[in-house]
């Protein structure tokens, strides 16, 4: 393929409710979609950079900067355009994985468009629906919490995560086993909140048998978590700290994780995440698909990796409602516990065009 140009566009979309995590509050996401225009086809990509740099050193200003002054220059004057091209193309430029990914995808979807491949089999997806869990935010109170899970179980979702912070972990979790039962698939996630000095207090979470307490410590920690994990029973699951297949061996061999939750924008890209997932298959450790509030165009390619066969746990691969009362593309719907993998070529999905100028803030073309 050639290149055209690429648009940067700028999309505002108020959450059905806020998203409390241990490091911030969320009420509206500010997404970077971009849009990249070649000779054959057009796809799409999104950004998952939030709006500050509190989960990562990342955030949606900055990437929009480094997208346009560094990495789409760089990737016009690359001899060739296709997917695994992208990622070489960048490699000078340290970080930006988020930045980067959303670039890969944009190409990605493009190149396969032009195909007439979806997504999920150039991945090497091996299902055709992929089963659902929720993540659920820290609330001000134990009683509206639990009204939150019932409501999400009312909709069929299959695994519950409750967001934790010092403070809010061990009430919670037992308030929630012991309202819903001991065959809840439950799992809590720190977003590194903790320090080493927590570990007996997290060991106390022991007890209500959850799949998983994920990324308790720092994301460059590593050592902290293998200890960690030599004190507390339930298994460790390391999010932030696996920023690529690399990281994600290393941290197995050192024994600071037993599950690994993948998420292509925090890896560099899809392509990075597949190879993840083959890593952590060939060590024998499952991986799930975590969630960035993702719109369509995003939930689209997670649900599309999240058919991979070592995907064994159910994501955080959401409902559309769960997140937007109104999507920027045909919204998600929970089926059963599930989310259909999409089969129409490159992601599978289109932006509506009212939805998207609806909520759309900004755009800036970058041609060749």
């Amino acid at each position: 393929m050639e290149l055209t140009g690429v648009e940067l566009r700028r999309v505002r979309m108020p959450l059905v409710a806020p998203f409390r995590t241990s490091f911030g509050t969320e009420t509206t996401r500010d997404v970077l979609l971009l849009r990249v225009v070649t000779d054959q086809a057009e796809g799409w990509g999104e950004c998952v950079a939030p709006a500050a740099p509190l989960y990562s050193s990342e955030y949606v200003e900055a990437a929009q900067h480094v997208l346009r002054t560094h990495l789409i220059p760089a990737l016009a004057a690359h001899p060739r355009l296709d997917a695994h091209a992208v990622a070489p193309a960048l490699a000078a430029f340290k970080g930006h994985r988020m930045a980067k990914a959303a670039l890969e995808m944009a190409v990605l979807d493009a190149e396969l468009r032009a195909a007439g491949r979806p997504l999920a089999r150039e991945l090497g997806a091996v299902r055709d629906r992929v089963p659902c869990g929720v993540s659920v935010g820290i609330m001000d109170s134990v009683p509206r919490l639990l009204d939150a899970v019932a409501d999400y179980l009312d909709q069929g979702y299959l695994r519950i995560k409750l967001k934790i912070e010092p403070g809010w972990d061990v009430e919670p979790v037992r308030a929630v086993r012991e309202r819903f039962g001991d065959d809840l698939l439950l799992q809590v996630d720190a977003n590194a909140a903790y320090t080493r000095a927590d570990a007996a207090h997290l060991a106390r979470l022991d007890p209500f048998g959850l799949l998983l307490v994920e990324q308790p410590l720092a994301e460059e920690d590593l050592l902290g978590h293998a200890g960690l994990a030599e004190v507390v029973g339930t298994p460790i699951c390391l999010d932030e700290s696996i920023t690529s297949a690399r990281a994600a061996a290393d941290a197995i061999r050192l024994g600071a994780c037993r599950v690994v939750n993948v998420k292509p924008g925090r890896v560099g890209g899809y392509l990075e995440a597949r190879r993840v997932h083959d890593v952590c298959a060939a060590h024998g450790v499952p991986v799930w698909c975590g969630g960035m509030l993702e719109s369509g165009l995003g939930r689209a390619a997670n649900v599309a990796l999240a058919a991979l066969p070592g995907f064994t746990l159910p994501g955080d691969t959401s409902a559309s409602d769960r997140y937007y009362r109104a999507d920027i593309t045909e919204p998600f719907v929970l089926r059963d516990g599930h989310l259909a993998v999409p089969t129409a070529p490159g992601l599978g999905v289109d932006p509506l065009p009212d939805a998207l100028a609806e909520v759309t803030t900004s755009t800036e073309w970058l041609p060749r």
